[in-house]
């Protein structure tokens, strides 16, 4: 079993900037991917960014180049640092690890 805790979401206006944590605990190795998924109201919830097992990161056609995926493997996290938000960023953002577990999401709205 893995848990995951997301922490860092809130409301940031246009351009601003947001970082998001997730802390994993259990059963949870260098060799497990991790990523954030989104979901916003009424869509079906997308692929932002990951990182596989060789720590490769792949990222969302849009987010690339506002979006930045790390790994602290010492502390089992990984982070989404979101650069120029923009208003369609907004969406409740998941992380996620090998084996499909989720976290329970943290809110990111970008408004004026």
């Amino acid at each position: 079993q893995v848990q995951l805790v997301e922490s860092g979401g809130g409301l940031v206006q246009p351009g601003g900037s947001l970082r998001l944590s997730c802390a994993a605990s259990g059963s949870i190795t260098s060799q497990n991917a991790m990523g954030w998924y989104r979901q916003a109201p009424g869509k079906q919830r997308e692929l932002v960014a990951n990182i596989n097992r060789y720590g490769l990161p792949r990222y969302a056609e849009s987010v690339k180049g506002r979006f930045t995926i790390s790994r602290d493997y010492r502390k089992n996290t990984v982070y989404l640092q979101m650069n120029s938000l923009k208003p369609e960023d907004t969406a409740v953002y998941y992380c996620w690890t090998s084996g499909d577990y989720w976290g329970q999401g943290t809110q990111v709205t970008v408004s004026s």
